[in-house]
């Protein structure tokens, strides 16, 4: 089974570099995007992509917009979605997962969670 593309949406370059060189090693697909509404574009008009890793923290629209946003179409149902942020207080999982995301991690990123975290959905 051919495994779907995963869209890493990030403000920082340096992020989706290290993310995405990850990823590839691992045999995914990746596109990119620096922004909330570029990501949202790029998900409207891209039909294989399974995952969605999300940064919260963004200028414009953060990663709460940008999932809430998600939710609300129904075509994107099946996108698995992951927030992905520096900030690690109590409540701020709980407050991701109220916004629709189906997933939380932490960064700098543990790739073993990653991983742990896509195998357990299966894309």
């Amino acid at each position: 089974m051919e495994k779907k593309k995963i869209i890493i949406v990030d403000d920082d370059d340096r992020n989706i570099f290290a993310l995405n060189a990850v990823l590839k090693a691992k045999g995914f697909a990746c596109v990119a995007a620096t922004s909330a509404r570029e990501g949202l574009e790029i998900l409207a008009n891209t039909k294989d992509i399974g995952i969605a890793l999300i940064d919260m923290m963004m200028p414009g629209m953060d990663g709460y917009q940008m999932i809430a946003a998600i939710r609300k179409k129904p075509e994107l149902n099946n996108l698995l979605l992951v927030a992905v942020t520096a900030q690690a207080m109590v409540g701020d999982r709980e407050k991701c997962l109220q916004v629709g995301a189906d997933n939380y991690i932490v960064k700098p990123i543990n790739v073993d969670i990653l991983f742990k975290v896509i195998e357990q959905h299966s894309i």
